[in-house]
Parts: structure tokens; C-alpha cells; sequence
């Protein structure tokens, strides 16, 4: 297995620009070879903006073969098989961090996992401190952005 790229984080902190969403996923794959075994990965950023496209990338990073679609119904999904599970939240229709609680989430994390949580700001309250932060946008000529907050 090749090293991760560390090379990629100063770029990630300042903002990098893809052109389509095999782009995103190529990127996000990318980061997933940089992230912490059991890190939450928060994901800002409007609607269609690409959310689940860079977790599509993710687990595609972590040698998933399962296809990754929006949990949005389900709140979240698990998916296993590759260096890490990946659990992907849509707390969308969430109101706080203790209704994560109440979905026995905790007891679905195995190591080394990844949660990566779309709409993170309707379970602020519950998201870690080391958790990382990334922002997805979309420019005036259509071209999405990924920036690493913290």
C-alpha cells in the first residue's frame, strides 16, 4: 500500500477547485489515505453541492466495493469490506446531537472506522473536537470546491 500524500493538506487548507465528480471522488480518495483511523469527517455545504459524491470517493479510498448512495431515509448506512468501515450520517432531518444517541450509532462504529456526517450543524452539539471539517461549494462556472476547515 503506498504512503498517503501529505503533500495534499496545505493544498486541502487553502481550497482545491475539481471540474466533475469523478474529480471529487479521485480527491476524496485521496484524503482518505490521510485520515486517523476512528476520525468523524464532517461535510459542509449546501445541497448539491457534492456531499455524497466525496463519500463515494472516500469508499472508494478505503477499497470499498459497495455503491454509496444518500442515506437521507435510512440517517445512515454502513458499509464494510475494505481497510476501514465507513459510515455515512445524513443528519438532515436530525435536530440535535441526542437523537444520534437514541439511533445506537456508537454500537455500529468498529475500528478502524471513518463516520462522515453530511449536515453536521444540526448535530453540532455532538460532533468530537478532533473532528475534520470540510467545506464543499460550488463556483459561479459550476465547478465544485473542497477546503479542509480543521
Amino acid at each position: 500500500m503506498d504512503a498517503p500524500d501529505t503533500r495534499l493538506l496545505p493544498s486541502l487548507r487553502e481550497g482545491l477547485v475539481t471540474s466533475s465528480a469523478e474529480e471529487t471522488r479521485a480527491l476524496a480518495a485521496r484524503i482518505a489515505a490521510l485520515l486517523p483511523p476512528d476520525t468523524v469527517l464532517a461535510l459542509h455545504g449546501t445541497l448539491g453541492v457534492g456531499k455524497t459524491t466525496f463519500v463515494q470517493g472516500l469508499a472508494t479510498g478505503f477499497g470499498l466495493s459497495e455503491h454509496v448512495t444518500s442515506p437521507t431515509f435510512n440517517i445512515y448506512t454502513v458499509h464494510s469490506g475494505g481497510t476501514r468501515q465507513l459510515v455515512h450520517l445524513d443528519a438532515y432531518r436530525l435536530e440535535n446531537g441526542t437523537q444520534l444517541e437514541d439511533l445506537l450509532l456508537d454500537e455500529f462504529l468498529r475500528s478502524p472506522w471513518c463516520l462522515a456526517v453530511e449536515w453536521p450543524e444540526k448535530v453540532a452539539d455532538w460532533i468530537p473536537a478532533d473532528a475534520w471539517h470540510i467545506e464543499l461549494g460550488i463556483t459561479a462556472d459550476e465547478r465544485h470546491t473542497v477546503r479542509l476547515l480543521s
